[in-house]
């Protein structure tokens, strides 16, 4: 008679996603899902969010639930509401719930020169991608405590680290992520969460398709990998995998790069976007030191 399979190792464990339409974290979400843990997905966009739920959930295995909730997660009210729909007892079932695992993925910046941007801008960026951090860890970690300890992953990138001229906003909120990454890991280790951050480089992903598209500015990508390849979301999600598993349980506090080698070298020029976003005049004048003239209408990433 064969034996049954052994358990699924995250089996009975529930993951919030917050971003949850994004590339990278629906990436994560399978790659969790794939070992038996049920995921919770939060992002602004119904339609787009719900999309993804139907598919991750078609490839579900057994006993792995899969849900979803349109919340934004630069708020309070949305992340505890996020939290509230992670932690929600399952259907017919006798057991409370439970949080095991964070993953704040909510990111984006404005490519602008410091002296073209936006002062709400600069906020802005700080918001989506600090305040976001701040929000997930502070509302998830009291529910992840609870059910016995766990993790909080962030998805930093490396303009944290490297200098990104043009990204000042992502790049600040992005250093200040990680910061709060290594405050929150010495917090809440005593009981029992540990905190930690991947930070990604450029990943094919719909998020940075405009860069795909330029083959000037992605040859310069290339050219400070060692490796040799952008990477895809599946290599952050391997990352993030064991980082919100047991294999990692001894680790905390740490940002893992996950970038082909991009940190042993340099970041690329966004001039060229920037010059596309806001004009010449407008990048031209920030560079001989002065603001514009006139100021410029800014766009942000997603």
């Amino acid at each position: 008679m064969d034996s049954p399979p052994p358990p699924l190792p995250l089996a009975g464990r529930m993951a919030l996603i917050t971003g949850g339409s994004g590339g990278i974290a629906s990436a994560c979400a399978a790659r969790l899902l794939r070992d038996g843990c049920s995921v919770t997905l939060s992002a602004r966009r119904e339609p787009e969010l719900a999309a993804v739920a139907a598919r991750l959930r078609a490839d579900a295995p057994a006993g792995a639930e899969v849900r979803h909730v349109a919340a934004d997660a630069c708020t309070a009210e949305g992340v505890r509401a996020a939290v509230a729909e992670a932690t929600r007892p399952a259907s017919g079932g006798d057991s409370p719930g439970r949080l095991d695992v964070c993953i704040a993925t909510v990111g984006g910046g404005t490519v602008a020169p410091i002296l073209a941007m936006d002062d709400e801008a600069f906020t802005e960026d700080l918001r989506r991608n600090a305040v976001s951090g701040f929000l997930a860890i502070k509302y998830a970690a009291p529910a992840i405590a609870a059910s016995g300890g766990g993790a909080i992953v962030a998805v930093s990138t490396t303009a944290a680290k490297l200098s990104w001229p043009y990204l000042a906003g992502y790049a600040a909120g992005k250093a200040g992520l990680e910061a709060l990454v290594r405050v929150a890991a010495d917090e809440l280790g005593p009981v029992g969460v540990r905190v930690n951050a991947v930070r990604p480089g450029l990943v094919r992903s719909q998020e940075d398709a405009r860069i795909f598209r330029d083959e000037e500015l992605l040859g310069q990508f290339l050219a400070n990998k060692p490796l040799g390849r952008t990477g895809l979301p599946e290599d952050i999600a391997e990352a993030v995998r064991y980082l919100a598993g047991p294999e990692s349980s001894w680790t905390t506090g740490q940002s893992i790069a996950v970038d082909g080698g991009n940190e042993l070298r340099s970041a690329p020029s966004f001039e060229k976007l920037a010059r596309a976003s806001l004009g010449d005049a407008a990048v031209d004048a920030a560079r001989s030191g002065q603001p514009p003239a006139k100021p410029p209408t800014v766009r942000s990433t997603p």
